[in-house]
């Protein structure tokens, strides 16, 4: 059994349920729509972690289906900011604890505020990084936002 990553120890003290996949990255193709091919999942049940910055040291995480592309004028409305810009993907470990490929909206340093694409209202499960390369979490969508108090929004162009 791969060991616990934060995302997975969150959930077990909420002891929230969730499904564990594990699949092959050796060959280096991390991207969110390879991964749902590797797990066998469609790409709109997947989705990816991204996490962006308005004024400084003001943190957001955004949800969103892999085969999307986060809009930063919806992203800045639904965090009332003015302006979104994504954090630098060397700056992703110093404030989430993760790394890029690997960044789960569960379980970060802190509890930013966070935003799930409201495709996902669509989707009894939804299926995120688990906090790891090569390791991805299935839960129900209710329990991914009780997870990380997410608010549901229209997050993609």
């Amino acid at each position: 059994m791969a060991s616990k990553t934060n995302a997975m120890r969150l959930l077990d003290a909420k002891k929230i349920d969730y499904q564990m996949m594990g699949y092959d990255n050796q060959d280096g193709k991390i991207d969110g729509l390879s991964v749902a091919e590797k797990i066998g999942k469609s790409p709109e049940s997947v989705f990816k972690t991204l996490v962006a910055h308005g004024a400084p040291q003001h943190v957001y995480v955004f949800v969103i289906p892999v085969g999307e592309e986060l809009d930063l004028k919806k992203a800045a409305k639904a965090a009332g900011e003015k302006k979104i810009e994504m954090l630098h993907v060397t700056d992703l470990l110093k404030w989430t604890g993760y790394i890029r490929g690997g960044c789960s909206p569960i379980g970060m340093k802190k509890l930013y505020p966070t935003f799930v694409d409201d495709s996902a209202e669509n989707l009894d499960t939804i299926i995120v990084s688990g906090g790891k390369i090569g390791t991805q979490i299935e839960l129900t969508v209710e329990n991914l936002l009780a997870a990380t108090e997410a608010k549901v929004e229209a997050l993609t162009k």
